[in-house]
């Protein structure tokens, strides 16, 4: 999610889930390319499995980017088909490809001959006035038969004209069906469903029929959700999470970020919602949101935070 899923997020997010895949944001081709790859795709190795999420529709330029992801040991490069912000409209990339199909599949065809790493693709059920039937059907055979290693589709048709980017996450009802159908048309492909999808409840009921789910907004904003990934999905046993071991870990990131020039908020931004619903969470969020943006905050801000938290609930839930 642009702006949102950065290093420090990923990061902090794989210190509550070992096992679940993580993407960057998305990165246009051209700025992989051209830019300062440093900054645009270094990450930290414990994020690992993590997948470099690219933007771009010329295959030429997508299979380089997608050849320099690999090099800095990237596990998976998904091409984003779904993506409807003003940014990608612009660059004629992002939910645009999805009324360009064949375009897509060449664009998996030559990032496919160029990595050895899987490709996948994410996508809309469909954009402005198209029926989802056969729009979905069309770019899912084309980029399949380009040799896509999974399909991740967001259940929700995109808008180019008429909504927002926002409009676009909300106001497009959500039609888990349409995706399912397409599963069951392509039984033997990987055919993954996001949009809109709230609990790990919900995400074991998608389960039934597809073979993946993706968290988007659920997993930023309530990010405590992900601490119980790996038992539910993945057969590890089911224990009480160390959230003080989770908040020691964060300082200690957070101080050796702090060290290198960067500032704490870089990090708590994506911590706010931590403790969402558990007694104390409002004032961890306060102290976040204003004290680790203060100039010169340092790490002990989120420790000081995380006294404010009663665990109490979530202990007896685990229990």
């Amino acid at each position: 999610m642009m702006d949102w899923t950065d290093r420090h997020c990923r990061f902090f997010h794989r210190q509550l889930t070992r096992r679940a895949l993580l993407y960057t944001e998305m990165v246009v081709a051209d700025a992989v390319i051209h830019g300062a790859r440093e900054r645009l795709l270094g990450f930290d190795d414990v994020e690992h499995p993590v997948a470099l999420q690219l933007g771009g529709s010329d295959p030429a330029k997508l299979a380089e980017a997608a050849r320099i992801g690999e090099a800095f040991g990237y596990d998976e490069i998904n091409l984003n088909v779904g993506c409807p912000s003003d940014r990608v409209q612009s660059g004629t990339f992002g939910a645009c490809l999805m009324k360009t199909p064949a375009l897509v599949a060449e664009c998996v065809a030559a990032m496919k001959a160029s990595v050895k790493i899987p490709v996948t693709v994410k996508c809309r059920i469909g954009v402005d006035d198209q029926d989802p039937e056969p729009a979905l059907d069309t770019l899912a055979d084309g980029v399949l038969a380009s040799g896509a290693d999974a399909l991740w589709v967001h259940a929700r048709k995109a808008w180019l004209e008429g909504l927002s980017p926002k409009e676009n996450r909300d106001i497009p009802p959500l039609d888990y069906p349409r995706v399912y159908r397409l599963k069951a048309r392509k039984p033997n492909e990987f055919i993954g469903i996001n949009g809109g999808i709230q609990s790990l409840g919900e995400a074991s009921a998608h389960l039934s029929h597809v073979d993946g789910v993706m968290l988007g907004r659920a997993a930023y904003h309530t990010p405590g959700i992900l601490a119980g990934v790996d038992a539910a999905f993945y057969g590890e046993a089911p224990a009480a999470f160390d959230y003080a071991a989770l908040i020691d870990a964060m300082a200690g990131y957070a101080a050796r970020h702090i060290e290198r020039g960067g500032r704490l908020g870089h990090i708590t931004r994506h911590m706010v919602g931590l403790f969402h619903g558990l007694p104390g969470a409002r004032r961890f969020r306060q102290i976040l949101s204003t004290d680790a943006n203060k100039p010169g905050a340092g790490a002990e801000v989120l420790k000081t935070a995380f006294v404010a938290v009663d665990l109490t609930a979530a202990e007896a839930e685990a229990a």
